[in-house]
């Protein structure tokens, strides 16, 4: 019933991971990210390489591949004090949470997804939140999810689905998923160039760094992203 798709698209290995999946099921996919003042600011220039590649190097999903949106949420860094948007040491905080959680992210993110979307006419926002390998951030949660729809849905009288392919899957699952989805996709060797394209082109790390090259790709190889990324593309490996 569904043919078009708007994915929240950060550059992420998440997201690049969803965003070859909708090329895969839909036949109309948009891209949209946000800028929020984030220090990891230079993924929104890895995303671009990332659309890139996967036009160049998946070249029958390049005509799937529709507009690409980037809008300016300046706002979220003005009320968030937070590791993600002020150069503060990653740390716990007394709520339990870490500070890199960036409060209602991820609800302002769906809102913006919902009203471009409907005024693009795309039925499903897809995003890559995850409640299995995640850092305990209430807005990832499968509830939360289902709630934004159905607010969503109700406030835009628009019958919206939010996709989440990665919700109860670990980081070592993802990385099986993008090799799965590559090698569905009908190019020689699919799987192991997308893992490729994610590994050296995607970006992760929440300190920005595209410096340090490692087996699971660019980052610090220190703060909780890269920890994750590492730790999951060491049990994909091992698993393979």
């Amino acid at each position: 019933m569904h043919t078009s798709a708007l994915v929240l698209f950060s550059g992420g290995q998440d997201s690049t991971t969803c965003l070859a999946q909708a090329l895969s099921k839909y036949e109309r996919v948009e891209t949209v990210a946000f800028d929020y003042g984030q220090r990891h600011k230079v993924e929104l220039e890895a995303r671009l390489n990332v659309l890139r590649e996967i036009k160049t190097q998946f070249p029958q999903w390049a005509p799937k591949l529709g507009e690409d949106h980037l809008l300016d949420l300046a706002v979220l860094g003005q009320v968030s004090d937070t590791s993600l948007t002020r150069d503060v040491a990653f740390k716990m905080e007394s709520s339990g949470l870490p500070n890199t959680f960036v409060p209602g992210r991820n609800l302002l993110f769906l809102t913006l997804a919902a009203a471009l979307a409907y005024r693009r006419d795309l039925q499903v926002l897809v995003t890559g939140v995850c409640e299995t390998d995640f850092s305990g951030y209430p807005d990832c949660r499968d509830d939360t999810m289902k709630a934004m729809q159905l607010a969503l849905s109700l406030g835009m009288d628009k019958r919206f689905l939010i996709e989440t392919p990665l919700m109860w899957i670990d980081k070592a699952d993802t990385w099986r998923l993008a090799h799965d989805i590559g090698e569905k996709s009908g190019e020689p060797n699919g799987g192991e160039a997308l893992v490729n394209l994610i590994v050296e082109h995607t970006h992760t790390c929440y300190l920005g760094d595209r410096v340090h090259r490692h087996a699971w790709g660019y980052g610090c190889g220190t703060c909780p992203a890269c920890e994750l990324r590492a730790r999951g593309y060491d049990r994909y490996v091992v698993a393979a």
